[in-house]
């Protein structure tokens, strides 16, 4: 995709988004442009249905079976889809100019792994190198971490380098500092998920630690740039560092810890989690976890290791299979 039709599937999306009524979500119109193949697509059948018609619709000719002026939108929405259009079209001028890198869905560089979850976001701000094909691991924990918690979070932070593997965090306090900041060290990949827009930092203490991790490794957003956190924005940006990655480890947290939305969010990405046993002491939650498929419960950043061991032949296996069926495919056309 050039640069001029890659910026017109991006102002398409925007509109879309922008424009997003229920039942819609801004999920939902993603994966419906991601299955149609373009956003541009989507946004002309929004526009005029009879006129832009998915490939699969059937209508009527003679209008006599169904009443197509039902599914027509109103001209309040279709102003208000090309008022959007307009406004996205400037917008991507303007982060241009500031530097922001803007990511959409469409967009090659777009981590590849998020965009095959349910709840893949529409666009991402970046700071720092997209890999797409990025093989990374979340640590996560409690901002109110043990000591035992801490030491855990950082052997498994560097367990993790020292395979080649990424070390995705949300750059809170306590484990998300820890490991990140082990990766660091170490001379490794670190990706950051955050819960504010890309000019923001939260918490402030870690305004540093966010530059230095956009140097040497990704800081990611989904809000609008200037977005301030809010108390739904964590929860989100959890859901997409377990899309991101190929497993989750769990270094410590108590039976509020915001930990526990990403650890459900994994099960329902398909993704495994590595718990640390002492968690399923202070945490239902991590109990009624621990004897489901994908769930493994490890003592230390060695046992951690042999279960990456197994989720990375599953994965490798689940790779193949996929570019078999693509390649089979391929050939078939």
């Amino acid at each position: 995709m050039d640069s001029s039709t890659l910026r017109e599937e991006n102002a398409a999306l925007l509109a879309l988004v922008r424009s997003c009524e229920k039942p819609d979500t801004w999920a939902s119109l993603t994966n419906e442009c991601v299955v149609r193949g373009s956003a541009v697509t989507v946004y002309e059948h929004r526009l005029d249905p009879i006129r832009h018609p998915y490939p699969d619709d059937w209508h009527d000719p003679q209008g006599t079976l169904f009443d197509d002026a039902a599914s027509q939108p109103t001209d309040m929405q279709s102003d208000r889809l090309r008022r959007e259009r307009i406004r996205a079209l400037a917008d991507l001028d303007v982060w241009k100019d500031q530097g922001l890198d803007f990511v959409s869905v469409f967009d090659p560089r777009f981590p590849s792994r998020l965009r095959a979850t349910v709840d893949v976001p529409p666009f991402l701000f970046a700071d720092g190198t997209l890999v797409p094909d990025d093989r990374g691991v979340s640590v996560v924990g409690s901002r109110h971490c043990t000591p035992e918690g801490m030491r855990f979070a950082r052997a498994c932070a560097g367990m993790l380098i020292d395979r080649g593997l990424t070390v995705v965090a949300g750059l809170a306090k306590g484990i998300d500092a820890f490991a990140h900041r082990t990766a660091l060290e170490q001379g490794g990949r670190t990706v950051a998920f955050i819960g504010t827009g890309i000019r923001r930092c939260y918490p402030p203490e870690n305004r540093d630690l966010q530059r230095e991790i956009a140097e040497h490794g990704l800081v990611l957003s989904q809000f609008w740039p200037d977005a301030a956190p809010t108390r739904h924005s964590f929860p989100m940006r959890n859901a997409l560092m377990s899309g991101y990655g190929i497993a989750t480890i769990v270094a410590d947290a108590g039976e509020h810890s915001g930990t526990r939305i990403q650890a459900r969010q994994a099960q329902r990405h398909g993704r495994p989690v590595i718990i640390n046993r002492m968690v399923l002491d202070k945490a239902k939650w991590a109990r009624d976890l621990a004897h489901r498929p994908g769930i493994y419960i490890v003592g230390d950043a060695a046992e951690a290791a042999h279960a990456l061991d197994d989720i990375q032949r599953i994965d490798t296996g689940v790779d193949q299979l996929i570019r078999n069926i693509l390649q089979a495919e391929t050939a078939y056309a």
